[in-house]
């Protein structure tokens, strides 16, 4: 037993010793080899495929070469919607995530779309020049001053998105309705909803306003007064109230005609406004067949894409609190 110290301090030397070795007795690590660059993707192989079936890095080719192949804003707003046609619909696709964790979608999306999210990505690209752009115009477009987080997200169409976004598209609704046209109110409780929908706490004060809209009996009277690039509200009622339920872009058909560009279950597509009208008449009569109290189309808002838009900077990120 008098013999285990010794052996216990021997043990102890054993480690000193070898920490004490100098680094130059190590090997030298072996250097690590540099990265290989990655070219960009040629142009022509990006511009084989539709929006959603690229990379961002692919994408960002495309945003660039778009805005030098189409100077018309109107133009490149229908030709990067047409682009991805065919991109297929999922309903509440976008969040904060990694920004705030109050739920996991991401801030962007290429894949998939729903129809705030497609009109919210056609706009954003076809106002940049990079992909960095994009992410930046995209972000000033969802939220209000660009400020990002879920509480100053644009939720409500008619108080949110086409108010914070005025100094792109502006409302014409009263106009092409007439002095005649129809309106309704809209009471938002915003702290509510934030609570209820994604547990967030603000202090917010209930909002109400009146707004117009063109009866869907009367959209083929003031089609040709219509603007490629211009906004879509689409105004559904069910027990005597109306909100936006849907939205979309104008843009023009081979001669002319008004079309409507939009995100909708299955996928994108582009279609006359009778056509939707029609769809939604047939889904209305289902819906009455099978004793459903469905939503029913109204009309639609239009709010025009601004001739000369002069994008507003961000305001500043406050410090998030705890």
């Amino acid at each position: 037993m008098r013999f285990a110290p010794l052996i216990f301090a021997a043990a102890l030397a054993g480690c000193a010793s070898q920490s004490t070795l100098h680094p130059a007795a190590l090997p030298a690590p072996a250097p690590a080899p540099a990265p290989t660059p990655v070219a960009p993707p040629p142009i022509e192989t990006v511009l084989q495929k539709q929006i959603f079936q690229m990379t961002p890095v692919e994408a960002g080719r495309y945003i660039a070469w778009a805005h030098q192949a189409e100077p018309d804003l109107r133009k490149r707003i229908a030709a990067i919607g047409r682009k991805n046609l065919g991109q297929p619909y999922v309903l509440n696709l976008l969040g904060e995530f990694p920004f705030e964790v109050h739920d996991d979608l991401p801030m962007f999306s290429l894949q998939q779309s729903d129809c705030v999210v497609f009109a919210e990505h056609t706009y954003a690209m076809a106002l940049s020049r990079s992909w960095e752009e994009f992410f930046w115009m995209l972000q000033r477009i969802r939220y209000r001053d660009g400020v990002i987080g879920v509480a100053t997200r644009n939720h409500y169409t008619e108080m949110d998105w086409n108010v914070a976004n005025r100094w792109l598209v502006t409302d014409v609704s009263a106009a092409l309705a007439g002095a005649n046209g129809p309106s309704y109110a809209m009471r938002v409780d915003r702290a509510r909803f934030l609570k209820t929908r994604h547990n967030t706490e603000r202090t917010i004060p209930v909002e109400t306003s009146r707004q117009s809209y063109v009866p869907k009996e009367q959209v083929a009277a003031i089609a040709s007064q219509l603007q490629e690039g211009d906004f879509v509200n689409v105004i559904s009622t069910r027990n005597g109230e109306h909100w936006a339920s849907h939205v979309g872009l104008v843009v023009l058909g081979p001669n002319g005609e008004r079309h409507f560009l939009h995100s909708q279950e299955p996928k994108v597509r582009e279609e006359t406004f009778d056509s939707f009208i029609a769809r939604a008449a047939e889904r209305e009569a289902r819906n009455a067949r099978e004793g459903k109290n469905g939503q029913r189309l109204a009309g639609f808002k239009f709010l025009r894409l601004n001739d000369n838009i002069v994008v507003p900077p961000m305001a500043p990120q406050p410090r998030p609190g705890t």
